[in-house]
């Protein structure tokens, strides 16, 4: 919970523009970034193996490009339930997601973790709330800005026979209140004074892409590709991710949403996606942004896969600064699961 009553009193507008900390560091784990890396079918052995990762010019394992969600869905859960709570923590629905990578996490890295409510705009009974999270290491020099944006609703009352029949199917051992103090995620409001001004970015390092930047131009189309998913994938990556909702294993809590079944986690799609874009690129560490608009979702059955297709294509092309912006798609059942996910990528 904040530990101020500064942000215990303030309402969501009032806290626009304000800085928390996370209360403690993220250690990533050599294990947690290949457990992820399957969870996403990120294949690419330097997520999986540290000689391969050398080769790349870093020392661990690198992490998979949407690996930061694990944090940030974290945070958000906790800036909900514990200082934005004329919030429902139970009415969120993700629309956006936004990576800039400034360098790639690798194992080993101790991250501390500041989150800022950039935006909060309204829209009938809607409220869409843009938070801005940014990890950086124990030098104070900035890794990953994540940006999400989530659409949530004031007041709502929850039909207890609801709450009742969802409380038999969530996950346990998630903070959804402000009950449990001792909670890591848990959130400090900082004063102007207390906010740590981050040093400049790391010089990126070289990539070793296997596309060449002279060989690419717009209109360059990726292979098309077609992933299965399945309902263990939906369970292995709610657990890996730490995403408790139950729309995404129960069909029970799915129908009383008014969804035809269980659903993939969009994140879990986007980590697909920059699976299917670095297996074109060859190389983890070329993307430096990824953004996704969400429109639609992945219906999966009990009993068979449902089959994700992706296709790409290079929007524009610099040759001389060696740099690209792909626009990448992603279908299930003929139904686009984007309103937009752009990737802008260095080639070697």
């Amino acid at each position: 919970m904040p530990e101020t009553a500064e942000a215990a009193t303030a309402t969501a507008t009032e806290l626009v523009g304000r800085h928390f900390r996370v209360r403690d560091y993220y250690d990533v784990g050599r294990e947690k970034i290949r457990e992820f890396a399957r969870a996403v079918r990120n294949n690419h052995p330097g997520h999986h193996h540290e000689a391969d990762a050398q080769k790349l010019g870093y020392d661990g394992l690198i992490a998979s490009p949407t690996f930061a969600s694990v944090i940030g869905a974290a945070t958000t859960r906790s800036l909900i339930g514990s200082v934005l709570t004329e919030y429902d923590v139970s009415q969120i629905l993700q629309t956006d997601q936004v990576f800039e990578f400034l360098r790639p996490v690798v194992a080993g890295d101790r991250l501390s973790v500041d989150v800022t409510v950039e935006q909060i705009r309204s829209f009938g009974d809607n409220d869409f709330i843009t938070v801005k999270v940014t990890l950086a290491d124990v030098l104070g020099v900035p890794v990953l800005v994540s940006t999400t944006t989530i659409v949530a609703r004031k007041g709502v009352e929850i039909d207890p026979a609801t709450v009742e029949t969802v409380s038999g199917v969530v996950m346990h051992g998630h903070v959804t209140s402000d009950s449990d103090i001792a909670d890591p995620s848990g959130l400090v409001l900082l004063a102007p004074e207390e906010v740590a001004e981050l040093a400049a970015p790391a010089t990126p390092k070289p990539v070793h892409t296997v596309p060449a930047a002279a060989a690419v131009a717009a209109g360059t189309e990726l292979p098309a590709a077609q992933v299965p998913v399945t309902r263990g994938d939906l369970v292995n990556y709610a657990g890996v991710s730490g995403d408790p909702n139950p729309i995404h294993f129960s069909d029970v809590a799915a129908k009383l949403v008014g969804l035809p079944t269980v659903v993939a986690h969009g994140m879990l799609t986007m980590g697909l996606t920059a699976g299917y874009l670095i297996d074109w690129l060859g190389d983890p560490t070329a993307l430096t942004k990824f953004s996704v608009r969400f429109s639609g979702f992945v219906p999966v059955e009990p009993t068979a896969p449902t089959i994700v297709e992706f296709t790409g294509k290079v929007k524009s092309a610099d040759t001389e600064k060696g740099t690209a912006t792909v626009v990448l798609g992603a279908t299930s059942e003929g139904k686009k699961l984007f309103g937009r996910a752009v990737a802008e990528v260095r080639l070697s």
